[in-house]
C-alpha cells in the first residue's frame, strides 16, 4: 500500500540539460533538501547479513523538466511561500568546489540567477503550485 503524504518534494530541472548533467545537478539539489529537512530522512537500512547502509529519503522524490523560463517562475513562486529550496545555476557547472559554487550564487541577484534546477520541499499543494506547468521527467 503507498503511503500519502502530507508534504512533497520536487526537483525541476532545465530541459536543454544533457542527461548525465540532469543526474548530476539532480543529486546536488536533493542533498540541500536531505541535510536542511532532516524529517525526510528515513531509518538505515540492514541487508540479512547485518550489512549497514544509509538511510535515504523516507519519501518519493518526483523530478519535473521545464523551460528556463519555467523554472525562474517555479522559482519565483518557491520564494513568495518560503519553501525549503536548493538551487543549481549554470555558473557551478565552471567551479570545483563548495566555496567556488557559494561564492558563485552569491556574486548574481536572485532574479539574475541562471538556474539549471531547483528542489524544493513543502506542503503538497505548495509544491505543487511551484511545479505548475512543468512536465514529469520522461
Amino acid at each position: 500500500m503507498e503511503q500519502r503524504f502530507d508534504t512533497k518534494i520536487a526537483v525541476m530541472l532545465r530541459d536543454d540539460l544533457p542527461v548525465w548533467r540532469r543526474l548530476n545537478v539532480t543529486a546536488f539539489l536533493v542533498s540541500g533538501i536531505g541535510t536542511a529537512v532532516p524529517e525526510v530522512i528515513g531509518e538505515p537500512y540492514l541487508d540479512a547479513g547485518d550489512v549497514a547502509y544509509l538511510p535515504m529519503f523516507r519519501q518519493p522524490v518526483l523530478v519535473f523538466e521545464a523551460s528556463k523560463e519555467q523554472l525562474t517562475a517555479a522559482h519565483g513562486r518557491a520564494l513568495s511561500r518560503a519553501l525549503a529550496m536548493s538551487v543549481f545555476t549554470s555558473d557551478l557547472f565552471a567551479t570545483g568546489n563548495d566555496h567556488d559554487n557559494r561564492a558563485a550564487v552569491r556574486a548574481v541577484t536572485t532574479a539574475s540567477l541562471d538556474l539549471v534546477g531547483i528542489a524544493v520541499y513543502g506542503p503538497r499543494n505548495a509544491v505543487d503550485r511551484v511545479t505548475k506547468g512543468a512536465r514529469m521527467h520522461p
